[in-house]
């Protein structure tokens, strides 16, 4: 596991704070990995989003797997 220093604002850090009393992580890494495993299922699950939206993906699945 990589290690890496970020800072943060006062502000910031004050919410990090409340989510550990909240239980929502151990300590203050915990709860940014967890942030960080966040905000990349909300990044995929916009990208899903966005790829339904495109209408080069309408028609029959097998022949746009084929595309790829």
């Amino acid at each position: 596991m990589a290690n890496i220093s970020v800072p943060v604002t006062a502000e910031q850090s004050k919410i990090i704070e409340k989510l550990i009393k909240k239980g929502l992580g151990r300590n203050k890494a915990d709860v940014l990995r967890k942030a960080l495993d966040f905000l990349a299922e909300e990044e995929a699950v916009r990208t899903a989003l966005m790829a339904e939206q495109e209408p080069s993906l309408k028609g029959d699945l097998k022949k746009l797997a084929k595309k790829i």
